[in-house]
Formats: structure tokens, sequence, C-alpha cells
């Protein structure tokens, strides 16, 4: 085993390798992990049965000074046994009823994702007037690491909690510049969230909200495929049906060959075909009885 310590406190098997770069100091992790006493044959803790593990942050939610070394030794994908002394882990007291004291444990990690926070978390503890003062480079890095983690929640389905993070981005690029140059890069990092946003908004099924950041959106880059397709879909969701084709068909006329944009017009005729044949149908048994 890789003695990470020195001492052997902190013993390492690499089970499968990862890729790309260690996990920084600072980062937030997710991680499948299971925890074990004996000769890995007493299982004590573990999330393995999560879909979507929470992102943990290091130096707070993670408390085993030892399992935060191991952490550091990783990279993403990989997975890994780690063997813990007391002094590294839960100490002379133990953790009980499920930790005797004295207790050496035994982990298996895998490191599913994670996310480098360190200039994110120093941005947000600052006042306005100093976030106000920083380079515009260290403001759009902080943008694109909230979007991030918009991005991460977002695929794992937790769409509130993405809409969060999104517009935590965006409530900071509301300077505005005199050079070209830097009011073009803090547009383009307001189109993303805008874009981001609209989405979002279709699935937490709040199609307003998806119509008025697919509008922002539009307002920025008037032949946005991408926008026009959330406009279009969001007009669908509310039975806007011309709006809902005007948006769709404009999309359509810059990606003709896009299966997206096709298959919800399909979608937007099968529906207006099925509310017209609804409303004939109403029409028919207002006027039946005068007929009869």
């Amino acid at each position: 085993l890789q003695d990470l310590t020195g001492d052997g406190g902190v013993r390492k098997e690499q089970l499968r390798p990862g890729t790309g770069q260690p996990v920084p100091p600072s980062a937030s992790v997710a991680v499948k992990y299971s925890g074990y006493l004996g000769n890995w044959n007493k299982l004590f803790c573990s999330n393995g049965n999560s879909k979507y593990p929470r992102l943990m942050k290091l130096g707070k939610d993670i408390t085993l000074w030892g399992l935060e070394i191991g952490l550091l030794s990783m990279t993403k994908g990989e997975v890994a046994l780690f063997v813990l002394t007391p002094e590294y882990a839960y100490g002379q007291r133990g953790c009980p009823p499920s930790i005797p004291p004295n207790t050496t444990v035994l982990f298996k990690v895998e490191v599913l994702d994670f996310i480098d926070s360190e200039e994110s978390d120093a941005f947000f503890e600052l006042t306005y007037e100093q976030q106000e003062r920083l380079p515009l480079e260290k403001v759009l890095k902080v943008a694109a690491t909230e979007r991030e983690f918009g991005n991460y929640f977002f695929y794992k389905q937790r769409f509130k909690i993405a809409k969060d993070r999104y517009k935590r981005a965006l409530s900071i690029l509301g300077r505005s510049s005199s050079s070209k140059v830097e009011q073009s890069q803090i547009n383009a990092s307001k189109l993303l969230l805008f874009l981001n946003l609209s989405l979002t908004y279709l699935k937490l099924e709040r199609a307003d909200r998806a119509l008025k950041y697919g509008e922002l959106a539009l307002e920025m880059d008037q032949g946005n495929a991408k926008a026009l397709f959330r406009c279009g879909q969001a007009c669908l969701y509310m039975r806007e049906y011309s709006k809902s084709r005007d948006f769709l068909a404009r999309a359509q006329c810059i990606q003709p060959f896009n299966r997206d944009i096709n298959n919800e017009l399909k979608k937007l005729a099968r529906y207006y075909k099925e509310y017209m044949e609804m409303e004939k149908e109403m029409c028919c048994q207002m006027f039946d009885p005068l007929n009869s």
C-alpha cells in the first residue's frame, strides 16, 4: 500500500486510475464511499445507494482528516481503498455505537466529479464595493465556476439548486464597461446563463420564466437558434401555438437539419390539430340543441 502520510496513518491502494489533475484543497467533490471495520467485512457507512451523491466541500463537509488526505491524492474517475489509523479517523474515543475506541477504519472511495471553488468562495465573502473593484477577468472566472456548479446540479436533475447557481452567477455580471471588448465578454457570459435558465425553468415547468430568459437571450443575439428553440418550447407549453410556430420556424431557418427543432415543430402540429378538433367538438355540442 502507498503510504500517503509517511507514518502509515493513511495508506492507499488504487483500484482504478482516474484522469486529469488531482483534487485541489478548495474543491467541492462528489464521491461514492463505503466505510468498513475489521477486514472489509463490517460496513458502518455508505452512500452507495444514493443516485446523485451531493457535493461535499473539503475542509467543511468532510470531517475525517485521513479521508481528506486520501481525496487530495485522487483524480476524477479514480477508485481507491484507504486504510486510516485512529489518529486520522475517529481517534481514541471512536464514534459509539458504530465505531469502537482506537479503531482503524477502511474506506472504498470513487471520485465522481469535483469543482474547484476557491476563487468563487473568496469572491462571495467580499463586500459589494470590493467585488466591483476586482478585474473583470476574475469576475468572469467566478461566474464560470458558478455556472459549472449549476450545470452539475442540472445534470443531476436538481433543477432548483441549478437555477439558484445560475442566478448567482448572473447577479455578479451587472457591471457595464466602456470597453467594447469587455462588454462583449460580459454579454457572452450572460447569454450562456440566460439559455441555461430558460432550459432549467422548462424543466421546472415554469414556461413563463423560460420564455422570459429565452427572450433576454434573443435581445443579445437575435439569430441564436437555441434561444428561439427555447422560446418556441415555452410557448408550446403555454398553448400559444402561433407564437410557438413563429419561434420554431425562425430556429429551423437557421438550423434546418436540427432534429430537436424539427421534432418540436411536429409536436406543435400534432397539438394544434388536437386543439382544433377539440374546439370543433365543443362548437358542435353548443349548437346541437339548436339543430334539434
